[in-house]
């Protein structure tokens, strides 16, 4: 997994414990090796991720501790020498962590609570006392012949064996309706704060801009912060590391298409509103399809919307990595936590709507968050993802279903009341976030939104790779998740080749609308009723 860190390596061994570490260094560069090891020797830590409140962490700790680095993740093991397991409750962030306790020969391993990060762990029958953790499928399949993605926000003890859920918020029931009405401002400023406190970067670091409402909203309030944080207009937050904008002022921007796709003219339009260092990228029909099989093997899953939408993404990350970039923020999330998915635009009822919103956040560390990481991480850039932070989430996830639900009859679209939180229109003293056009843009899926006949094309290629009897007999060929169609069936044998053991499809979740809401199985956006459908919006 070196394609992750390929800043340096690193090796410790401790009784029957072997920890290895590929880094890629985003904070505490000059000092942050892993794996991280106490003054004592005691503790022993690998992290994958960013603990962006770790300096209130440091200044909350009761015992005097001696720090070795300046690396955000070092925290993690003096929190763990006062409270234990308790301090994954803690941390504000993105991470996956394994621990050693060499007293106590004790290992702990956790997740962070939406699964931002990637974290498998496996065992070998042969050897069943033995588990074995990694970021990445490919790590494990040739010495495990069991191996699970280890479930977001929990923790798992070696002196129990047992893994247990630690992240409880609020809205985890999806069975409980919200009531609380939307509060405009409130919502605003938990996504501000919730994009201030990923400018955490010792390095050059941009936005992806699709030119869609997501990532537009993102790299507006992205431009506003560091603008602000550069030029002192804010005091220090001594929660927060916002260093950022304080090495590298100017925001990039990045956007990917096909020559003239409907995100480079959008996300073209976005980046000259908000004045970034704009870089776009084209790719030809042919470059991605040559990609794919590569795709697959990043992604480690034969799921179709995730290939689909992986692809761009991947290409662009090898971009703006040769760039020297190693940081970018993304607008993962949005569409699960509002509901923005053209074929949410079918729920029968609030409950429904809400319900399928709070099962899809569960879910995206087996689809968005897993092609965010993977994509981009395959060529040693980090996706941070501001929708999905913690306290955002509490506000959001606990608003009254009926605010969020599209309503053609009183002209609310999907996604309406993040548009409207950060709709200006009637303060004519304040700066847009965005233009109007941008703003309340209908959702168009990244796969669709690069351009549509990238998608078609994949279609076709499938027609010609596989046979109609191949596809009949499926069945017969695979028990778990047969494929419906010629391009499911192309993708399914690609991953075979890259992952041929058993075990390997016990992680992969395929991402498909509800059927039983009378949607389109095809994950495209442009399959959905309300792709395209006009309506007067009201503000």
């Amino acid at each position: 997994i070196r394609h992750r860190g390929p800043d340096w390596s690193g090796c410790h061994v401790s009784k029957n414990n072997i920890f290895c570490h590929e880094r890629l260094a985003i904070v505490g560069v000059e000092s942050g090796a892993q794996p991280l090891v106490s003054e004592d020797g005691n503790l022993v830590l690998c992290v994958n991720g960013e603990i962006y409140n770790h300096k209130h962490l440091r200044n909350q700790l009761k015992k005097p501790h001696q720090f070795k680095t300046t690396s955000d993740c070092e925290v993690i093991m003096h929190m763990y020498d006062e409270m234990g397991t308790d301090l994954v409750k803690h941390l504000d962030g993105m991470f996956s962590f394994v621990l050693l306790d060499v007293k106590r020969n004790r290992v702990i391993a956790a997740r962070d609570p939406i699964g931002i990060t990637t974290l498998y762990y496996g065992w070998n029958s042969k050897m069943p006392e033995t588990t074995y953790f990694a970021s990445e499928l490919k790590a494990l399949n040739e010495e495990c012949d069991k191996i699970l993605a280890f479930p977001p926000g929990h923790v798992y003890d070696s002196e129990t064996g047992e893994t247990t859920r630690w992240f409880n918020p609020t809205w985890w029931d999806e069975n409980k309706v919200p009531s609380n009405p939307v509060d405009y401002k409130v919502l605003r400023e938990a996504l501000e704060k919730a994009v201030r406190k990923r400018l955490m970067a010792e390095v050059p670091y941009g936005v992806l801009l699709s030119g869609g409402l997501d990532s537009s909203l993102i790299a507006s309030i992205a431009t506003r912060e560091a603008e602000k944080i550069s030029s002192g207009q804010v005091d220090n937050d001594d929660n927060f590391d916002e260093s950022g904008p304080k090495y590298w002022p100017g925001v990039h921007s990045f956007s990917v298409g096909l020559p003239g796709s409907p995100d480079l003219i959008a996300a073209r339009e976005v980046a000259k509103y908000l004045k970034t260092i704009h870089h776009e990228y084209t790719f030809t029909i042919q470059e991605a399809l040559d990609a794919v099989s590569d795709v697959i093997y990043h992604l480690e899953t034969y799921d179709v919307t995730t290939i689909r939408a992986s692809t761009p993404m991947y290409l662009l990350s090898r971009k703006i990595k040769a760039m020297g970039v190693k940081m970018v923020l993304s607008g993962e999330g949005a569409d699960e936590v509002f509901g923005g998915y053209l074929y949410f635009h079918q729920a029968p009822d609030k409950a429904s709507f809400h319900s399928e919103c709070v099962q899809r956040v569960k879910n995206l560390h087996t689809a968005d968050c897993l092609r965010a990481n993977k994509s981009t991480m395959a060529w040693g850039l980090e996706a941070r993802v501001p929708f999905l932070d913690k306290e955002f989430l509490e506000v959001a996830m606990n608003i009254e279903p009926e605010e969020k639900r599209p309503n053609k009859s009183i002209g609310r679209m999907e996604k309406y009341i993040i548009r409207k939180a950060f709709d200006t229109s009637d303060d004519p003293t304040a700066k847009p976030y965005l233009p109007e056009s941008i703003l309340w843009r209908q959702k168009e899926q990244f796969s669709d939104g690069v351009g549509y006949s990238w998608i078609d094309s994949l279609k076709a290629v499938s027609e010609n790779k596989v046979s109609d009897d191949e596809l009949a007999q499926a069945g017969s060929r695979w028990s778990k998740d047969v494929p419906d169609t010629k391009e499911a069936y192309m993708y399914r044998v690609m991953f075979e080749q890259w992952f041929p053991q058993p075990a390997c499809t016990a992680s992969v979740v395929r991402w498909i609308p509800r059927g039983d809401w009378g949607c389109s199985s095809d994950p495209s956006g442009r399959a959905q009723k309300a792709h395209e459908q006009a309506y007067e919006t009201k503000k």
